[in-house]
């Protein structure tokens, strides 16, 4: 008679398979607990945390790819670094270089999970997590770029409440998501050049890619249809 398979060996089998599924989650997480966090020193503690354990989990699916995993950890050792730092100094300058590390290595996780996705003839259950998984880390990163932007460029944003003053993070994050689904929401305008370059750059990601996933399940089904 077989024994059951203990939990924790289950857990990391499912670890194993389903990785991209480990950081939707933390990044979904992280944006519930935030609001709840904001403007107060635990908070930025723990979203700093946060922001550590997401680093190291892009780099874990980036090891599930075809990608170069050493590229990721290039990125990924100095942003974590970084990143504890400027939660531990609240030093701004820290936090623009953090800022733009974990914007560079979400990039290289998103881009390296659309290759994944793309790399076989059949869907996973893995490769939709994946899905969800790379339309987190791109908002993510472009929000991190919208903060370094922001603090090189003051004023390069404003919003319909205090509209004079540096937008919030979350203010942020929420103009990276509206604008990379398409939303179009205005609570948050970009108002420099280099701003509006930076969304437009995001739309033009946005929809390039649905184009890609939707172009995808079209062609898998066709393919499925031709099979039969």
């Amino acid at each position: 008679m077989n024994n059951p398979q203990p939990s924790s060996l289950r857990w990391r089998a499912h670890a194993r398979r389903h990785p991209s599924a480990f950081v939707l989650t933390a990044q979904l997480l992280s944006l519930v607990l935030f609001p709840l966090l904001d403007d107060s020193a635990g908070g930025r503690v723990i979203f700093g945390a946060f922001t550590a354990l997401v680093l190291l989990l892009a780099v874990w699916t980036v090891n599930r790819t075809p990608a170069i995993n050493w590229i990721a950890w290039l990125m990924a050792v100095p942003a974590f670094v970084l990143s504890i730092l400027s939660v531990v100094t609240q030093n701004q300058t820290l936090l623009v270089w953090s800022s733009l590390l974990e914007a560079a290595l979400y990039f290289y996780a998103a881009g390296s999970l659309i290759v994944y996705m793309l790399s076989d003839h059949r869907v996973t259950t893995d490769e939709l997590f994946a899905a969800g998984a790379t339309f987190t880390l791109l908002a993510w990163g472009f929000a991190y770029l919208f903060l370094v932007c922001q603090f090189w460029y003051p004023g390069s944003f404003t919003g319909a409440v205090e509209p004079e003053r540096p937008r919030s993070w979350l203010e942020l994050l929420f103009l990276s998501v509206t604008n990379l689904s398409a939303v179009g929401l205005g609570d948050v305008i970009p108002l420099g050049s280099q701003a509006r370059v930076l969304v437009m750059l995001e739309q033009f990601c946005g929809v390039g890619y649905v184009a890609i996933v939707v172009s995808r399940l079209i062609g898998l089904s066709l393919l499925r249809a031709e099979r039969r």
